[in-house]
């Protein structure tokens, strides 16, 4: 391959991401599609709406991907989640702050992103935060503590800790084998979970879910078979284009806020070039935007008092700080990582839910305590994300 060939199939990788982002961002929006809403809206009024939506997205991720494992198209140690260190010291620590920082931030990352779209101002700010936590985590101070203290703290397996993997040979199966099974068993089980009812099925469910399911694993398509090159002319080397990790990525937005802060701090610097994640963070609020337009429904919204501020800065600094170190979001972990079904994944979810339902119990509690007013209106506030 040519320079000016890797150079067109890179531009190609990029514009199909942004608009694999953008798609992402119209539905998400449309649909309230939100990891935190869907805790929220469990733990305070029992409606199990957007949590079977999420359940459809992740059942859809997963049978996806390892439909592309099992044709050989993709592999789960390509990627950052299947590695050989199960570090459940940093997926734990790391969910833990995210859950709580994206319930203080009205939203994790991803829905900021959309927030930002639709002229809530107050989510510019969170994903200001976010950005220079999230940097300061994969480069700077923040980085050494996560590295010396977290990250060094990790369970070793024999290959690759994706469950194919691990599982496969004990049942003596081929790693492709044993991800079709395991694949369509998991992720036919949770979208059965959320669709086993006629009562508890509906359009939005079934549309949201399987929609934003179905981009991550178009999402990993791009970077994985689309955007692999056997050999970089530059390095002769295997590479899959356009991406942060060097690796194949799907939609992970923490890494991708702080990366897009530095391109374009350091926009004069030949060196900062354009990526997968660049681009899908930028993709999510115009597609947001988009739906907002048409349904008439964007406007300007600020921070009203100062509690309110002091609030979404600490959350945004934990989603940062947190969603580094756990190595993904609620989408980055929660449907990108899961999808692979990497143990990695499957900790840092589990601890983002549990620190976003123990957030949720907390405000509820102080808010019991406030006049029954001031805390009906931020009782209201809480369920309508």
């Amino acid at each position: 391959m040519s320079e000016a060939d890797f150079q067109r199939l890179t531009n190609e990788v990029l514009s199909l991401s942004f608009a694999i982002a953008v798609a992402f961002g119209w539905v998400a929006q449309r649909t309230r599609f939100c990891t935190m809403g869907a805790v929220t809206d469990l733990v305070i009024t029992g409606d199990w709406t957007r949590m079977r939506m999420w359940l459809a997205a992740a059942g859809t991720a997963i049978v996806g991907f390892n439909a592309m494992v099992f044709l050989g198209w993709v592999q789960a140690d390509n990627s950052i989640y299947a590695g050989p260190r199960v570090i459940w010291l940093s997926a734990l620590a790391g969910g833990l702050m995210f859950g709580v920082g994206m319930v203080l931030a009205s939203g994790c990352t991803s829905k900021n992103l959309l927030r930002a779209g639709t002229g809530n101002l107050k989510a510019v700010v969170v994903l200001l935060v976010v950005a220079l936590a999230g940097f300061a985590t994969l480069k700077g101070i923040t980085a050494v503590v996560r590295v010396s203290l977290l990250d060094s703290v990790a369970a070793s397996v024999a290959a690759h800790q994706d469950l194919p993997t691990l599982i496969g040979p004990v049942f003596a199966m081929s790693v492709r084998d044993a991800a079709a099974l395991l694949g369509a068993v998991i992720g036919m089980a949770l979208l059965a979970g959320a669709l086993y009812s006629r009562a508890n099925r509906s359009a939005e469910i079934a549309f949201g879910g399987i929609a934003i399911g179905a981009l991550v694993v178009t999402a990993w398509w791009t970077s994985g078979v689309f955007g692999f090159v056997a050999e970089s002319p530059s390095t002769l080397e295997a590479t899959f284009v356009a991406t942060n990790t060097h690796r194949m990525e799907a939609l992970s937005f923490v890494s991708a806020v702080s990366y897009t802060a530095d391109y374009l701090l350091f926009f004069s610097d030949a060196s900062k070039v354009l990526t997968i994640g660049i681009v899908t963070a930028a993709g999510l609020p115009i597609g947001a935007w988009i739906d907002a337009i048409s349904t008439r429904t964007f406007r300007w919204e600020g921070f009203h008092t100062t509690a309110d501020l002091r609030n979404h800065l600490v959350g945004g600094a934990l989603m940062g700080v947190g969603g580094v170190t756990a190595l993904g979001c609620t989408i980055g972990q929660g449907l990108s990582g899961i999808s692979t079904l990497s143990l990695t994944s499957f900790i840092a979810i589990a601890s983002m839910i549990a620190g976003a339902i123990a957030a949720v119990k907390i405000r509820m509690w102080m808010m019991l305590r406030e006049p029954e007013v001031q805390a009906q209106s931020k009782l209201s506030q809480v369920i309508d994300h």
